[in-house]
């Protein structure tokens, strides 16, 4: 593998305000080797970066790979081989926006990561949890209030983001499945959603008994649980029962933010969804009873995301976004940053992504050790979030794993 040295790199990764000085940054083996300002280092290729900004890999931790349609009845419907393809093309297209890595939050298999590490697809670095657990009339559910047709068939189908489980020998049962088929945490509906038939936001959905087993196991494998939560009593009864990855939290309390900031939980909030929904969530697909409820948690949303930021909650980068939607997954950047200052944004996104995703020192920043992932910027991001966007229009090179896997211009 060939050794690189970068060089001139002012870097913004959103542990301060403004750009470093110039960094050199020696690669090899796909690695960093040393990141200082200056370097004793003999590289195979030496890349020039004065005059840009430069970034650690970005990172999204909350996707939903296979969803390739918003309708995700239909999508889950859809042959497994179909939608392996389409998801292809929209990690690929993760990718060129600077995203190297991206937590997949229900539906991505073994197969699909597989694909990816083995450089079949161009794809972001790809973190998993197998299918997201639910239960009868809850989010995943896709069936209407008179469709009681069977629905084992949701746990083979790579387009279904979730399988349903109810009891805790099913619950105990479909967890220890998805950790032996691959899945590095386990991800648990425990409130309704916006995208299924069937369950309110607010729906308590789980026992406390189930929950907390889940909790066990994921403890006993070494890893965690991440839910999806919008109303507060649902997020306390969460912690409550030892889950310390909120994904969405838009109807969390106050209270509740100082405890989820004390006990040192983390919160995924993925604003660009609810914002796009609003506005054309129709057009992409999403059915009507859905798209009436994304009122009820977009607002909400964006102003927890201030007291959660004031508060000192560790926040990750979340996009959420299904089907044709998912050209949208940087708007999450200029949205976030009408509310929260710019280099707390782009840490959503660097270091405290890491932190999500329990990934520290092998993502999210340039520092030895860590996979060799990096974007230049073509700008400054803090004076400007909007270079995170346009399809990474403003990224004439991104790497990752040390290989450039985009180099435009003179670069």
């Amino acid at each position: 593998m060939t050794s690189i040295l970068i060089k001139n790199a002012c870097i913004v990764d959103g542990s301060q305000d403004r750009p470093t000085d110039p960094m050199q940054i020696a690669i090899e083996s796909g690695k960093i080797k040393e990141f200082a300002p200056t370097v004793s280092f003999t590289a195979d290729e030496e890349i020039d970066l004065k005059g840009y900004t430069v970034m650690p890999g970005l990172v999204d931790c909350h996707v939903h790979t296979i969803a390739a349609s918003a309708n995700l009845g239909a999508n889950a419907a859809a042959p497994s081989s179909l939608i392996a393809a389409k998801s292809a093309r929209l990690m690929y297209q993760m990718l060129m926006r600077g995203f190297t890595t991206v937590r997949d939050l229900g539906g991505a298999d073994r197969g699909l990561q597989q694909a990816v590490e083995q450089g079949y697809f161009i794809a972001p670095r790809l973190v998993i949890c197998g299918k997201a657990l639910s239960q009868t009339g809850g989010h995943t559910d896709y069936r209407g209030p008179y469709d009681n047709r069977p629905v084992e068939w949701y746990a083979n189908q790579l387009g279904s983001m979730g399988r349903i489980c109810d009891g805790l020998p099913e619950v105990l049962r479909a967890a220890r499945e998805e950790i032996k088929s691959g899945a590095q945490f386990i991800k648990v509906m425990a409130d309704g959603g916006v995208s299924s038939p069937s369950d309110p936001v607010g729906y308590l959905v789980f026992s406390t008994e189930e929950l907390k087993a889940l909790v066990e196991i994921a403890d006993n494998f070494g890893t965690y649980v991440a839910a999806h939560l919008y109303a507060d009593e649902a997020i306390v009864r969460a912690l409550d029962c030892g889950i310390t990855c909120i994904e969405h939290g838009n109807l969390i309390s106050d209270d509740t933010i100082a405890r989820v900031a004390r006990e040192g939980a983390v919160v995924v909030p993925t604003n660009i969804t609810y914002d796009l929904l609003a506005r054309r969530g129709a057009e992409f697909g999403l059915q009507p009873a859905s798209v009436a409820k994304i009122e009820d948690v977009r607002l909400p949303g964006l102003e927890r995301l201030v007291k959660m930021h004031d508060a000192g909650v560790t926040m990750g980068y979340g996009s959420d976004l299904l089907g044709g939607m998912q050209s949208e997954q940087s708007g999450e950047f200029p949205l976030r940053g009408r509310y929260i200052p710019a280099h707390d944004v782009i840490r959503s996104a660097t270091l405290d992504a890491a932190k999500v995703l329990r990934m520290e020192g092998q993502i999210g920043a340039l520092v030895p050790g860590a996979f060799a992932d990096l974007v230049a910027v073509d700008g400054n991001p803090l004076d400007n979030l909007d270079l995170l966007t346009g399809q990474g229009a403003h990224m004439p090179l991104i790497m990752q794993n040390g290989v450039a896997v985009k180099r435009t211009g003179s670069l």
